[in-house]
């Protein structure tokens, strides 16, 4: 019986130990479900990482491993800036002779992902009987890190579009904490502009400020001192601060998905752009056969998006979110 290759999860850069912590337990949990699949996970993208990538690499080819898969946790690309995924793994992988490894893609917009999403909204406007309306006056504004490259930022966008979609939300905008427009005050100013254009009954208007990254960290803190910034100059708005998306079991599921789908492909090293242009329409990975945050100097906490994707469409840079 062949062995099937080892799953790496990489997570973007991190210095926080929460955020660390909470890798390993998506590794414990995943390599519960799936006794016959090595696995490991570890951080690129920061040199102070509690849980390096290389750490990781070195244990699996310590275990015996000879081939390995790696899944970025980044729920959308960032470009090619700092470091990426392949240079550190492929830096890692050097020390380890005879270690084949492939990238596969990242893991949103993934319906799953939307439902981690959609949940973390709920949990911000609180528990307890809400009314249609609820929603109906309710802006979100979903925040990821930012790129340099238009593709990257345009997989934000899509993501926002499909959360909006059937929701009930007055409507999803966006906003990045780097390198891309509009920031985070001027995402917070667009969404109490548009509120008058979806009059609806009963109280004030509402932003939610929704973060599209995985992990604690300096990148969360920063996204939460600009928006308390802004809401104590806008009294008249209601603002709310959701949670990072975490590692629930959802996640889980979508890496063993993203881990497939490589392992059907059999994508060669290096060939990145091919598998990543190998996603369909929803962001998932076509299948064959019939199988059914770089970071930035300043930026190296937190989870952003990484990789180099070019299987978004011109169209959806432009496509409507609300």
């Amino acid at each position: 019986m062949t062995t099937p290759p080892a799953l790496l999860i990489a997570g973007h850069g991190t210095r926080d130990e929460g955020g660390a912590e909470t890798l390993r337990t998506l590794v414990r949990v995943l390599a519960a479900r799936h006794p016959d699949v090595p696995v490991a996970g570890g951080f690129f993208g920061a040199a102070d990482s509690p849980l390096p990538l290389a750490d990781a690499v070195d244990e699996l080819a310590g275990r015996g491993v000879t081939r390995l898969v790696a899944v970025p946790l980044l729920p959308a690309p960032t470009g090619a800036a700092g470091e990426t995924l392949e240079s550190a793994l492929a830096r890692a992988a050097g020390r380890h002779p005879g270690l084949d490894h492939t990238c596969g893609a990242e893991l949103g917009p993934h319906p799953r992902l939307l439902e981690v999403l959609e949940r973390r909204l709920d949990e911000a406007l609180g528990g307890g009987v809400r009314r249609p309306e609820d929603r109906a006056r309710t802006t979100v504004l979903l925040v990821a890190r930012g790129a340099s490259d238009p593709y990257a930022n345009a997989e934000v966008v899509r993501a926002a579009r499909l959360l909006w979609e059937g929701r009930g939300f007055a409507g999803v905008e966006t906003a990045f904490l780097t390198q891309a427009a509009p920031d985070v005050p001027a995402g917070l100013d667009r969404c109490r502009a548009l509120a008058p254009a979806a009059p609806v009954p009963g109280g004030v208007r509402r932003i939610v400020v929704l973060p599209y990254f995985f992990f604690p960290g300096g990148l969360l803190e920063r996204l939460r001192m600009q928006t308390e910034g802004w809401a104590a100059v806008h009294p008249h708005t209601e603002v709310l601060g959701a949670g990072v998306l975490g590692t629930p079991p959802e996640v889980a599921e979508v890496v063993m998905e993203r881990y497939r789908e490589t392992v059907a492909r059999g994508v060669p090293d290096g060939d990145r752009a091919a598998a990543e242009d190998a996603r369909d329409a929803d962001g998932t990975a076509q299948k064959e056969a019939g199988d059914g945050d770089g970071p930035q100097p300043d930026d190296a906490d937190g989870d952003g998006q990484g990789g180099d994707d070019r299987g978004a469409q011109e169209r959806d840079a432009h496509a409507g979110h609300r």
